[in-house]
Protein backbone atom coordinates (compact mmCIF):
# COMPACT_ATOMS: atom_id res chain seq x y z
CA UNK A 1 0.00 0.00 0.00
CA UNK A 2 2.96 2.56 0.94
CA UNK A 3 4.21 2.02 -2.55
CA UNK A 4 1.33 2.76 -4.33
CA UNK A 5 0.90 5.98 -2.41
CA UNK A 6 4.61 6.84 -3.45
CA UNK A 7 3.76 6.24 -6.65
CA UNK A 8 0.93 8.14 -6.90
CA UNK A 9 2.26 11.09 -5.15
CA UNK A 10 4.91 10.88 -7.95
CA UNK A 11 2.92 11.06 -10.86
CA UNK A 12 0.03 13.49 -9.45
CA UNK A 13 2.87 17.03 -10.59
CA UNK A 14 3.05 15.42 -13.59
CA UNK A 15 -1.00 15.30 -14.06
CA UNK A 16 -1.34 18.92 -12.49
CA UNK A 17 1.36 20.09 -14.65
CA UNK A 18 -0.34 18.83 -18.11
CA UNK A 19 -3.74 19.92 -16.87
CA UNK A 20 -2.55 23.46 -16.32
CA UNK A 21 -0.49 23.27 -19.35
CA UNK A 22 -3.93 22.25 -21.46
CA UNK A 23 -5.92 25.53 -19.50
CA UNK A 24 -3.73 27.51 -21.08
CA UNK A 25 -3.30 26.11 -24.21
CA UNK A 26 -7.19 26.75 -24.18
CA UNK A 27 -6.83 30.71 -23.26
CA UNK A 28 -3.96 31.39 -25.57
CA UNK A 29 -6.34 29.74 -28.76
CA UNK A 30 -9.29 31.62 -27.46
CA UNK A 31 -7.36 34.96 -27.12
CA UNK A 32 -6.27 34.55 -30.65
CA UNK A 33 -9.31 32.95 -32.12
CA UNK A 34 -10.59 36.81 -30.31
CA UNK A 35 -8.07 39.01 -31.76
CA UNK A 36 -8.33 37.09 -35.01
CA UNK A 37 -12.04 38.32 -34.85
CA UNK A 38 -10.98 42.14 -34.05
CA UNK A 39 -8.96 42.25 -37.17
CA UNK A 40 -11.00 40.68 -39.35
CA UNK A 41 -13.52 43.59 -41.19
CA UNK A 42 -16.31 41.92 -43.03
CA UNK A 43 -17.92 45.60 -44.03
CA UNK A 44 -16.87 48.26 -45.91
CA UNK A 45 -16.84 51.53 -43.92
CA UNK A 46 -19.90 53.61 -45.21
CA UNK A 47 -17.74 56.72 -46.58
CA UNK A 48 -16.53 54.79 -49.51
CA UNK A 49 -19.70 54.95 -50.98
CA UNK A 50 -18.91 58.22 -51.70
CA UNK A 51 -16.17 57.03 -54.29
CA UNK A 52 -16.28 57.56 -58.09
CA UNK A 53 -17.22 53.78 -58.68
CA UNK A 54 -16.18 54.33 -62.54
CA UNK A 55 -12.45 55.03 -61.08
CA UNK A 56 -12.44 52.83 -58.26
CA UNK A 57 -12.89 49.48 -57.14
CA UNK A 58 -13.02 49.01 -53.39
CA UNK A 59 -12.65 45.78 -51.37
CA UNK A 60 -11.65 44.11 -48.30
CA UNK A 61 -8.79 41.91 -47.18
CA UNK A 62 -8.68 40.55 -44.39
CA UNK A 63 -7.70 43.64 -42.00
CA UNK A 64 -7.12 45.99 -44.87
CA UNK A 65 -8.56 47.75 -47.42
CA UNK A 66 -7.57 47.68 -51.26
CA UNK A 67 -8.14 50.55 -53.31
CA UNK A 68 -7.65 49.97 -57.07
CA UNK A 69 -8.56 52.84 -59.09
CA UNK A 70 -7.68 54.37 -62.88
CA UNK A 71 -6.57 57.45 -61.33
CA UNK A 72 -9.41 59.31 -63.75
CA UNK A 73 -11.20 62.00 -62.18
CA UNK A 74 -14.55 62.60 -63.05
CA UNK A 75 -14.62 65.98 -63.27
CA UNK A 76 -13.80 69.07 -65.75
CA UNK A 77 -9.99 69.92 -66.29
CA UNK A 78 -7.78 71.76 -68.78
CA UNK A 79 -5.28 68.65 -68.07
CA UNK A 80 -8.12 66.03 -70.42
CA UNK A 81 -6.82 67.92 -73.77
CA UNK A 82 -8.74 69.72 -76.18
CA UNK A 83 -11.73 67.54 -77.58
CA UNK A 84 -12.42 64.97 -74.38
CA UNK A 85 -15.83 65.62 -73.39
CA UNK A 86 -14.50 67.05 -69.58
CA UNK A 87 -11.50 69.33 -71.60
CA UNK A 88 -11.98 72.98 -69.84
CA UNK A 89 -10.28 76.06 -70.98
CA UNK A 90 -8.37 77.64 -68.61
CA UNK A 91 -6.02 80.15 -69.88
CA UNK A 92 -4.21 81.15 -67.03
CA UNK A 93 -2.70 77.73 -66.30
CA UNK A 94 0.39 76.95 -67.59
CA UNK A 95 -0.24 73.90 -68.33
CA UNK A 96 2.35 70.42 -67.89
CA UNK A 97 3.00 69.32 -71.27
CA UNK A 98 0.72 65.97 -70.50
CA UNK A 99 -3.14 65.44 -71.04
CA UNK A 100 -4.59 63.10 -68.57
CA UNK A 101 -5.42 60.23 -71.60
CA UNK A 102 -1.20 60.22 -72.17
CA UNK A 103 -0.39 59.13 -68.32
CA UNK A 104 -0.19 56.26 -66.33
CA UNK A 105 -2.52 57.38 -63.96
CA UNK A 106 -3.84 53.29 -62.81
CA UNK A 107 -2.68 52.56 -58.70
CA UNK A 108 -3.56 50.34 -56.11
CA UNK A 109 -3.41 51.33 -52.37
CA UNK A 110 -4.05 48.93 -49.50
CA UNK A 111 -4.82 50.96 -46.03
CA UNK A 112 -5.76 49.75 -42.40
CA UNK A 113 -9.41 48.77 -42.33
CA UNK A 114 -8.97 50.27 -39.03
CA UNK A 115 -6.50 53.06 -38.86
CA UNK A 116 -3.75 52.33 -36.24
CA UNK A 117 -3.95 55.35 -33.99
CA UNK A 118 -1.42 54.21 -31.16
CA UNK A 119 1.97 55.01 -32.85
CA UNK A 120 4.33 57.45 -34.02
CA UNK A 121 3.53 59.34 -36.24
CA UNK A 122 4.80 59.44 -39.93
CA UNK A 123 5.98 62.16 -42.21
CA UNK A 124 4.49 62.06 -45.64
CA UNK A 125 6.59 61.67 -48.79
CA UNK A 126 6.52 62.28 -52.17
CA UNK A 127 3.83 60.95 -54.54
CA UNK A 128 0.66 59.82 -53.74
CA UNK A 129 -0.27 60.04 -50.17
CA UNK A 130 -4.15 59.81 -50.56
CA UNK A 131 -6.72 58.63 -53.24
CA UNK A 132 -9.84 61.38 -53.70
CA UNK A 133 -13.27 60.61 -53.88
CA UNK A 134 -12.77 61.30 -57.88
CA UNK A 135 -10.20 58.65 -58.16
CA UNK A 136 -7.46 60.38 -58.62
CA UNK A 137 -4.47 60.83 -56.22
CA UNK A 138 -3.36 63.53 -53.56
CA UNK A 139 -0.34 64.89 -53.07
CA UNK A 140 1.31 66.91 -50.16
CA UNK A 141 2.99 70.25 -50.40
CA UNK A 142 6.32 69.28 -52.32
CA UNK A 143 6.45 69.48 -56.36
CA UNK A 144 9.33 67.84 -57.47
CA UNK A 145 11.35 67.94 -54.57
CA UNK A 146 10.54 71.48 -53.76
CA UNK A 147 8.01 73.79 -52.45
CA UNK A 148 4.83 73.48 -53.96
CA UNK A 149 4.54 77.54 -54.63
CA UNK A 150 7.33 76.77 -57.28
CA UNK A 151 4.82 75.05 -59.58
CA UNK A 152 1.64 76.53 -58.63
CA UNK A 153 0.91 77.92 -61.66
CA UNK A 154 0.62 74.93 -63.64
CA UNK A 155 -2.69 73.70 -60.83
CA UNK A 156 -6.20 73.99 -62.57
CA UNK A 157 -9.09 75.26 -61.00
CA UNK A 158 -9.63 72.35 -58.56
CA UNK A 159 -5.73 72.33 -57.54
CA UNK A 160 -4.57 69.83 -59.44
CA UNK A 161 -1.37 68.84 -62.22
CA UNK A 162 0.02 66.45 -63.98
CA UNK A 163 3.63 65.69 -62.73
CA UNK A 164 5.37 63.20 -62.11
CA UNK A 165 3.40 60.95 -64.48
CA UNK A 166 -0.27 61.61 -63.01
CA UNK A 167 -3.08 63.77 -62.17
CA UNK A 168 -3.02 64.90 -58.89
CA UNK A 169 -4.37 67.01 -56.00
CA UNK A 170 -2.56 69.78 -53.68
CA UNK A 171 -5.28 71.90 -53.12
CA UNK A 172 -8.42 72.18 -51.73
CA UNK A 173 -10.30 70.09 -54.63
CA UNK A 174 -13.05 72.42 -55.56
CA UNK A 175 -14.58 69.69 -58.23
CA UNK A 176 -16.36 68.25 -54.75
CA UNK A 177 -14.86 70.16 -51.35
CA UNK A 178 -15.75 73.97 -51.86
CA UNK A 179 -15.40 75.53 -48.01
CA UNK A 180 -18.12 72.55 -46.90
CA UNK A 181 -17.84 69.26 -44.55
CA UNK A 182 -17.56 66.93 -47.86
CA UNK A 183 -15.59 64.10 -47.42
CA UNK A 184 -12.21 64.41 -49.61
CA UNK A 185 -10.80 61.08 -49.96
CA UNK A 186 -8.94 58.41 -47.73
CA UNK A 187 -4.62 58.61 -46.94
CA UNK A 188 -2.36 56.16 -46.82
CA UNK A 189 -2.51 55.50 -43.20
CA UNK A 190 -6.32 54.44 -43.67
CA UNK A 191 -7.69 58.27 -42.28
CA UNK A 192 -10.44 59.98 -44.14
CA UNK A 193 -9.91 63.40 -45.25
CA UNK A 194 -12.68 65.62 -45.30
CA UNK A 195 -12.96 69.15 -46.71
CA UNK A 196 -12.83 72.85 -44.29
CA UNK A 197 -15.66 72.60 -41.87
CA UNK A 198 -16.96 69.79 -40.19
CA UNK A 199 -20.08 68.16 -40.27
CA UNK A 200 -20.80 67.46 -36.56
CA UNK A 201 -20.94 71.44 -36.21
CA UNK A 202 -21.15 73.27 -39.38
CA UNK A 203 -18.15 75.00 -38.82
CA UNK A 204 -14.63 75.02 -38.93
CA UNK A 205 -12.98 73.21 -36.54
CA UNK A 206 -11.03 74.92 -33.82
CA UNK A 207 -9.62 71.95 -32.30
CA UNK A 208 -7.42 69.83 -35.29
CA UNK A 209 -4.05 68.25 -34.04
CA UNK A 210 -0.45 69.32 -36.07
CA UNK A 211 -1.79 66.95 -38.99
CA UNK A 212 -5.32 68.46 -39.14
CA UNK A 213 -6.90 65.66 -37.53
CA UNK A 214 -9.71 65.42 -34.33
CA UNK A 215 -12.03 63.04 -33.04
CA UNK A 216 -16.07 63.75 -33.64
CA UNK A 217 -19.14 62.13 -36.15
CA UNK A 218 -19.37 62.55 -39.72
CA UNK A 219 -21.84 62.01 -41.89
CA UNK A 220 -20.81 58.67 -42.42
CA UNK A 221 -20.48 57.27 -38.78
CA UNK A 222 -24.34 56.89 -38.13
CA UNK A 223 -23.79 59.06 -34.70
CA UNK A 224 -20.22 57.43 -33.62
CA UNK A 225 -16.91 59.61 -32.91
CA UNK A 226 -14.33 58.92 -35.24
CA UNK A 227 -10.62 60.35 -35.92
CA UNK A 228 -10.21 61.96 -39.36
CA UNK A 229 -8.85 64.68 -41.40
CA UNK A 230 -10.05 68.22 -42.63
CA UNK A 231 -8.29 70.68 -45.09
CA UNK A 232 -7.25 72.66 -42.84
CA UNK A 233 -8.44 76.72 -43.16
CA UNK A 234 -5.44 78.78 -43.65
CA UNK A 235 -4.50 80.11 -47.08
CA UNK A 236 -1.36 78.12 -48.26
CA UNK A 237 1.60 80.03 -48.87
CA UNK A 238 0.80 82.06 -52.48
CA UNK A 239 -1.58 80.01 -54.14
CA UNK A 240 -4.87 81.46 -52.92
CA UNK A 241 -6.22 78.27 -51.85
CA UNK A 242 -6.14 75.61 -49.03
CA UNK A 243 -3.41 73.14 -49.00
CA UNK A 244 -4.94 69.20 -49.18
CA UNK A 245 -2.46 67.37 -46.62
CA UNK A 246 0.44 67.92 -45.44
CA UNK A 247 0.95 65.52 -42.88
CA UNK A 248 2.03 64.05 -40.49
CA UNK A 249 -0.47 60.81 -40.86
CA UNK A 250 -1.52 59.94 -37.67
CA UNK A 251 -2.42 56.54 -38.75
CA UNK A 252 0.32 54.37 -38.76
Amino acid sequence: MKNNFKSLASILPVILFSILAFIACSNDSNDDDTQGDEDTVTELHAAFAAFNEDATTIFIDGSNVVIETTGLPNHETVYWGVGNNLYREEPDVQTTPSIISSNNNAATITVDAIPNLTGSTVATQLGTVGIAVSGSAIFNDQEGGGPLDQAAVSLDWTGAHIGPGVYHYHLEPKAFTDDDENLVGILLDGVFLYGRKCSATGTYPTDLDASGGHTTTTQYTDGEEEYHYHIINEIYSTTGSYLAFAGPYQGY
